[in-house]
């Protein structure tokens, strides 16, 4: 058994703090052209975020998908402009989707 003196003491590390990932729902507004383009995949690729859709209606002339992004604000913000610059319309959610 080991003496007292050569026991390992116990030394607290310093808390580190995670930044807090935040959840975004969003309407997007798919203009024809990009109705057969892969977009939220490659939101899911470009940016560190979780696409989660949670309705979606599309046809030929326009596509409209609920979509929640879990991430960092910063991220989200990035994901939200890309998704504007390649031509959706992007509004956030009022109400809850599953609620209503």
């Amino acid at each position: 058994m080991a003496s007292p003196s050569t026991k390992k003491r116990f030394t607290p590390r310093a808390r580190t703090t995670k930044p807090r990932s935040e959840r975004s729902r969003l309407w997007l507004m798919y203009p024809p052209r990009l109705i057969k383009r892969p977009v939220i995949w490659e939101l899911g690729h470009k940016f560190k975020v979780v696409t989660n859709v949670r309705q979606a209606s599309v046809t030929d002339e326009i596509g409209i998908v609920c979509l929640e992004l879990e991430g960092l604000g910063p991220e989200i913000e990035s994901a939200v402009e890309w998704l504007t610059k390649q031509g959706v319309n992007v509004e956030p959610v009022e109400m809850d989707v599953m609620e209503s």
